[in-house]
């Protein structure tokens, strides 16, 4: 566990001190988001955090190197994988951010740092499916992780519309993942912790931890299309090495908790992010627009719809969060009646806040 921390702090470190010169950087190559129909922002604010994210990501890959227990980590080529596809997809995003990309190079290039990541090994290899390990077809397999990173880039992306939303969000999956990715490598046979997700989502968290104080409204620097599909990556590349990979059941004794517990967990992980994008595609087809066409209508702008402040609708976004994926991995470890009554109270409580608190904030003042 001290070898984790040292890498998230690591990372958090390198991360805030790098994101002011990467601000500097971005106004001077003109990386700058200009005010749309569908912005919250009223002022230009310079993008392209997702490079002092990269920075720090890449500062823990090389302290864990020199560590006792986690440059054993590199030894299956995962880590290298992780590293080059996430030095790829940021590279694509920080074009983006300086030059607007059309959606197909933009989807090539993540397909691409996908593609990377499967050839250097992460890749599941099997599909857990209640309780039993099905193996496909390698090309089955491969395609499925590159589905996966698609699926999960865009949804982190698409759900970057306020001010420290998506570092935060992030940041509160990072840690539910490396709690559950932890605890089942606990138990691999022969016993270690130190497992490819949990080196990466450590490291995730560091970096989004990093990059909050600079992007938490009123932002500084916005995170742009090289953080969010960054970010994105991060967490599919933990998500493809733990699932299929290990035995949930040396998690939880539990036989049904140790079938569902693959299926679920990933999705509650990233559940907001995707039901923004279930959501967005449902709306947009509907009305018969393309699914990646842009709209002001997403989860963060209906909060605001509803009166909250711009703080208040990240953090309740948060609590949303945290509830479903701190709340679903708590499964694993404390089962029974007391924890399911424990976690209806937190939705309850965030369902009270995410519909009232605007009302008492007008009725106070």
């Amino acid at each position: 566990m001290r070898e984790y921390l040292l890498v998230c702090v690591v990372a958090m470190a390198i991360t805030y001190l790098a994101t002011p010169f990467v601000r500097a950087l971005a106004v001077v190559v003109g990386a700058i988001t200009p005010l749309r129909e569908r912005d919250v922002h009223t002022v230009p604010i310079p993008r392209m955090g997702g490079l002092a994210i990269f920075f720090g990501f890449a500062a823990a890959t090389l302290v864990a190197r020199q560590l006792p227990y986690l440059k054993g980590v590199y030894s299956s080529g995962q880590m290298s994988g992780v590293l080059m596809g996430a030095a790829l997809i940021c590279l694509v995003g920080v074009i983006d951010d300086i030059h607007e990309l059309d959606w197909v190079t933009k989807l090539a290039g993540q397909a691409l740092a996908a593609a990377i990541m499967a050839y250097k090994g992460v890749v599941m290899l099997s599909v857990p499916f209640f309780g039993t390990s099905t193996v496909l077809p390698q090309p089955v397999l491969v395609l499925g992780t590159i589905v996966i990173v698609l699926v999960t880039v865009n949804a982190v992306n698409w759900i970057d519309g306020l001010d420290g939303l998506a570092a935060g969000i992030v940041a509160i999956a990072s840690l539910a993942f490396f709690i559950y990715s932890y605890a089942i490598s606990f138990r691999f046979t022969p016993a270690n912790v130190f497992s490819t997700a949990t080196f990466v989502m450590a490291a995730t968290l560091g970096c989004c931890l990093g990059f909050l104080p600079h992007n938490f409204n009123p932002a500084r620097l916005f995170m742009g299309d090289s953080g969010a599909l960054l970010l994105g990556l991060l967490l599919s590349a933990a998500t493809i090495s733990i699932t299929g990979n290990a035995d949930p059941s040396a998690v939880s004794g539990d036989q049904v908790t140790a079938a569902l517990l693959p299926i679920i967990a990933p999705l509650a992980v990233l559940s907001l992010p995707l039901l923004d994008v279930v959501l967005a595609v449902f709306r947009r087809t509907r009305a018969g627009v393309k699914p990646w066409h842009p709209d002001g209508k997403h989860l963060h702008h209906k909060m605001l719809h509803i009166g909250h402040g711009h703080r208040g609708a990240v953090l309740i976004l948060y609590l949303w969060a945290a509830v479903l994926a701190l709340g679903t991995v708590s499964f694993a470890f404390y089962r029974g009646w007391l924890t399911a009554v424990a976690l209806l109270v937190v939705v309850v409580i965030a369902a009270t806040l995410t519909a009232y608190l605007p009302r008492w904030v007008r009725a106070r003042r």
